[in-house]
Formats: C-alpha cells, sequence, structure tokens
C-alpha cells in the first residue's frame, strides 16, 4: 500500500515529534554544523591568499606565507574538533529517539487487544519493532550527519562566492535546479519501492518464525519442500524490489555527480575568461573552484540522505501503524480491585463473536454458585475456549453482563480479576530461566519449600530432581529442552502453588500419561475443594465428579445438568459419551 502524500507528511511530522524532544541537542549540533561549515569555507579563502603570494619568481613572501599555513592549521583543527562533537551529538539524538519509538511500539505492543495478534502474522510485528526501526535509524542517522551540513554548505558557499563575484555565482546558480530535478524525481521512485521492501521483509520473517517455531510439525508431515518453495517465492519479490529500489538508488549519486560537474566545468570555463581579463586574480580562481566542488558536494550526499529518508520513512511509517492500533479499552474511571471474592460467576444475555458477519454465543446464560466444579464440554468450535477467553476478560463480550462476585467484570480492574483465577491450558507456557522461576512465576518471592510443595503436589518433583541443577536448571524458551508432558507438570505446579479462589483448567493433563494424570486428577479434586472451577475436557472421564456439566453446541447451552443426570436425558451428551467408551 502506498502512502498519500497527507500520509507522508504525518509520518515526517511524528518523527519530528519524537526529535523534538531532544531540540537542545539539536539546536547544539546546528551550532556546531555551522562552524564547522563556516571554517570549511574559510580554508579555501586563506588557500587562495596563499596562492597569491607565491605569483611569479622572487614574489613570495614567506613571512605572511608562514601566518596563512599557521591561521589554516588552526581551522583545520577547529573543523575536526567540531565534527567529532556534531557525530557524537547526532549519534546520541539518533538512539534516543529509536530508542522511544521502539519502548513505545513495545509498550504499545502489550495493550493490544488479542483479537489484533490473533490476526497478525508474529513475524510482520516482530519485523516492525526490530528490523524497521533498525532501517528507520539508519536514515535518521544519516539524515542528522549529512543533511544539516550540505544545507548549511550550500547556503555559506553561495554567500561566500556572491562576496567575491557575483556574475559566476549566477552561473553556478542557474545549473543547480538540474541537480534538484534529478534527485527529487529519484526520490518519488525509490520511495515505494523501499515500502514494498519493507513488507516483504516482514512477510519473509514471518515465514521464518512459522517455520523454526514448528518445525516438529513441519518434519513430521514432511512439509519441507513446501515450506522452501514458499521461502524461495518470497524471497525471489524480497530479491526483485530489493534490486528495484538500490537500483533506483544508486543511480542518484552518479546523476548528481554527471550534473555537479557541469557546474565544475561551467565555473572553470567562465573563471578562467576572468582570469585571463583581469577580473579575478588566480588565487580568487582556485577559491571559486574550491567552492565549486564543496558547493556541488553536497548535493550528492543530500541525494543520497534523501534516498535513505525514502526508505526511513517507509519503515517508520510500518512502525506507526502498529502504534495507531487501538489499543484494549480502558478501565473503567471506576474500576476497583477484586478482593473478597466468594467465587460466584454469573452470565446474563451474553452475545460475542470474533466477526460481526459470523455470530458465535449469543443470548448465554449461566449461574455458577461458589465452590462449583463447572465442565464444559462439546464439539471443537462450539465456544468452549471462548468463553474461558471472556470470564478472563481477554475479550470483552458485544452484550449482555458478566459478574464475578457480584461485580461486573467490566467495572474490575483487569489486573485484580485475572489474579484471582488460576489457569492451566493445553498449550503451556514458560519463559528462559530456572526451573524454579517458572514455578514461582505468580508469587516471586514465594520460598523453595513452598515451590517444592507445590511440584510434589503436581508430581514435578522428581522429574525436577534428576535434571542437572535441579530446581535451578536453566529451560529455554517456551520449555523446549522438556517434553510436553513436563512443561505441563510444571504449569500445573505454577497454579498449586498460587491457589487463587477460581480454576479455569482447559485440557489441563492432556499431555500427560495416563497413570500421572490419575494422581494429578487426585490434586486437583484437593485443589478444587471451596473454589469455583472451570473445567474444559474432551475426554469425559475427567468429569464425571463434576458439580455441573455444560454441554455447548453452536455457542449455546443445549444441556445442563450432573454426568448422571445428562446420561439419563438420552440427548447429545449421552451420545457423546457413549462415542468415547461404547463396548
Amino acid at each position: 500500500m502506498k502512502l498519500s502524500l497527507k500520509e507522508h507528511r504525518s509520518t515526517l511530522a511524528r518523527i519530528l515529534n519524537y526529535i523534538g524532544v531532544y531540540r537542545w541537542l539539536v539546536l547544539l549540533s546546528l551550532a556546531l554544523a555551522a562552524v564547522t561549515v563556516a571554517t570549511t569555507l574559510y580554508a579555501p579563502i586563506l588557500v587562495g591568499e596563499g596562492v597569491d603570494l607565491i605569483l611569479g619568481p622572487g614574489n613570495v613572501d614567506f613571512a605572511e606565507l608562514a601566518v596563512i599555513l599557521k591561521q589554516i592549521a588552526v581551522v583545520i583543527l577547529i573543523t575536526a574538533f567540531a565534527q567529532w562533537l556534531m557525530n557524537h551529538i547526532n549519534n546520541r539524538i539518533t538512539y534516543h529517539v529509536v530508542k522511544d519509538i521502539r519502548t513505545r511500539a513495545f509498550n504499545h505492543l502489550e495493550i493490544l487487544p488479542l483479537g489484533y495478534i490473533d490476526s497478525h502474522q508474529y513475524g510482520d510485528v516482530i519485523s516492525r519493532i526490530i528490523a524497521d526501526i533498525d532501517q528507520f535509524s539508519e536514515g535518521l542517522l544519516m539524515g542528522f550527519t549529512q543533511l544539516f551540513t550540505g544545507i548549511l554548505t550550500i547556503l555559506g558557499t553561495l554567500g561566500f562566492m556572491l562576496v567575491v563575484n557575483p556574475l559566476i555565482t549566477v552561473v553556478v546558480v542557474l545549473v543547480t535546479p538540474l541537480s534538484l530535478f534529478v534527485a527529487s524525481y529519484i526520490a518519488k521512485k525509490t520511495y515505494a519501492m523501499f515500502q514494498l521492501q519493507s513488507r516483504t521483509r516482514g512477510e519473509l520473517t514471518s515465514l521464518v518464525d512459522e517455520m523454526i517455531g514448528n518445525q516438529k510439525v513441519v518434519q513430521a508431515f514432511g512439509y519441507e519442500d513446501e515450506a522452501q518453495q514458499r521461502f524461495e517465492e518470497i524471497n525471489e519479490r524480497l530479491r526483485s524490489c530489493s534490486l528495484r529500489a538500490i537500483f533506483f538508488s544508486s543511480i542518484t549519486n552518479p546523476s548528481t555527480r554527471f550534473v555537479n560537474s557541469m557546474v565544475y566545468a561551467s565555473v572553470g570555463v567562465v573563471g578562467a575568461y576572468a582570469a585571463i581579463r583581469g577580473i579575478l586574480s588566480v588565487g580568487q580562481l582556485s577559491i571559486f573552484l574550491s567552492y565549486a566542488n564543496q558547493y556541488t558536494k553536497p548535493f550528492n550526499e543530500i541525494s543520497g540522505v534523501v534516498t535513505e529518508l525514502q526508505n526511513a520513512l517507509a519503515c517508520a511509517a510500518r512502525v506507526f501503524e502498529l502504534i495507531d492500533e487501538p489499543a484494549i479499552p480502558a478501565e473503567d474511571s471506576n474500576a476497583v480491585d477484586l478482593k473478597k471474592v466468594d467465587g460466584s460467576v454469573k452470565l446474563e444475555q451474553v452475545s460475542f463473536s470474533y466477526n460481526p458477519q459470523n455470530s458465535l454465543i449469543e443470548n448465554l446464560n449461566l449461574d455458577v454458585r461458589p465452590g462449583q466444579r463447572v465442565a464444559i464440554v462439546g464439539p471443537t468450535g462450539c465456544g468452549k475456549t471462548t468463553l474461558i477467553n471472556l470470564l478472563m476478560r481477554f475479550y470483552d463480550v458485544n452484550r449482555g453482563t458478566i459478574r464475578v462476585s457480584g461485580y461486573d467484570i467490566r467495572h474490575l480492574t483487569r489486573k485484580s480479576l485475572r489474579k484471582n483465577y488460576g489457569m492451566v491450558l493445553q498449550e503451556t507456557w514458560l519463559k528462559s530461566g530456572t526451573i524454579r522461576e517458572n514455578i514461582a512465576y505468580g508469587r516471586p518471592d514465594a520460598a523453595l519449600e513452598d515451590i517444592i510443595q507445590a511440584a510434589k503436589d503436581a508430581h514435578a518433583h522428581s522429574f525436577i530432581k534428576r535434571m542437572p541443577q535441579g530446581y535451578d536448571t536453566q529451560i529455554t524458551e517456551d520449555g523446549g529442552n522438556l517434553s510436553q508432558g513436563q512443561k505441563q507438570l510444571l504449569c500445573i505446579a505454577r497454579v498449586m502453588l498460587c491457589l487463587p479462589p477460581m480454576l479455569i483448567l482447559d485440557e489441563a493433563t492432556s499431555s500427560i500419561d495416563t497413570r500421572t494424570e490419575i494422581r494429578i486428577q487426585k490434586a486437583f479434586a484437593s485443589m478444587m475443594q471451596g473454589r469455583t472451577s472451570f473445567i474444559v475436557a474432551h475426554r469425559l472421564s475427567t468429569i464425571r465428579e463434576a458439580d455441573m456439566i455444560l454441554v455447548m453446541k453452536d455457542g449455546h447451552i443445549i444441556e445442563q445438568g450432573t454426568h448422571e443426570e445428562l446420561l439419563g436425558q438420552e440427548g447429545f451428551y449421552a451420545d457423546l459419551y457413549r462415542s468415547q467408551f461404547a463396548r
């Protein structure tokens, strides 16, 4: 998608707002750029004066020449120091701005609704925060380093040339627009191409992230060839658009150099004629030739800067697009912390759908008393996990009300609501760190004795003790060096350590062997005593003891009762149960 001129300007304005925070550093950089340009432009005048002092045999004024050489040395030292300090400040501005934008993007990512995360490729999101911001920083740094000095050099050179000889200055100015036209034409071409390159790079990052994260599945289903073909197709598109972007950006410098050579040649011809006629001295002609070279040089640099800035703007637009995504609705102004929890949960006329065109849950009513064990069963896609997402307020209901302990959950802080739930999901989540840190994730200050007891209750203690460093064993991201069953046991231990007043068990023992499952079910039974529990299960043998079983289909509760009552109804649940235990 190509940005309009209005969006282009908006992106640039937002970048300037981030830079504006460091306005004093910017002003200092501009002052140093002015010093650098002034001393750089003053040097040719000294050289020209020196040239006039050595023309003709016997006309060399060594005493005056020595003074000029000392002045040139001082000017060079001042220029070098000013350039070093200016580059240091420019680096500081650039990386502070980049840090601010990346921090803003990451902080915003943490408050984006799950709907955004679920509907976007993870690799593309990562590419925006990492690769796009890196590309943006390179363009911004080049802009600070060369843009200021380039513009000031052009203006300063024109001023000095006007003082020396207005006529030759007019010749230089008349040829200049051609260089600006060439740079502008190429810049317009390169912006769209760099934007396409950035999007394609994000697409490739998404594919690589997906393949690495699911390598076992790829190998198990023999998907390597198809994955390779997809990679090669996207990589070929990236090669194509990158080559086009690089081609147009690479012809900028030669094109402007050609125009600049025309400027230099024009100054040389007109200046030589003026020197022959006695209008200019040879020293003044050398000054003009030096100025002509310094005047045209920034056009080469600025054309390169413009190309990089096009790439930077394209990348920044993608990052700002992420930042502009609507965040999770803010907490209600009167939101309170959920403290006195009795465990009652009530759903009143609840309706919800991920997509407005496809309804999922409609007019759902449910009344769960404190301490009840509620099992939720039904075919895939009936809304079981969606109901859990609504209870945890990962999604807000479209209509209706969910009450916990008498409070509408929209009037509770999300943190306090979720703190009172303990979740064990079919998909485990562990972080890079020690086993001890992973179990104590909900209670970082927990004593080691409590952590060990929770692991024993979850029947994880025995395999942990067999690990190289026991509870201090480092595990990789998402527990890559553990089996699926071991990871699930650690997640169960995590909940058993916290023991919140309400529990959600979504296929919590799906990856555990039958013998261990029987033991954990006993631990769960003890843990659920006096706690409101929601149990999502496909294996109906695990929910026989539930106080209430909800049978869901197409977003509705079609049957409700205990195990025996539902079997007696000879309905959907009975058919489902017999399909698992038919003899």
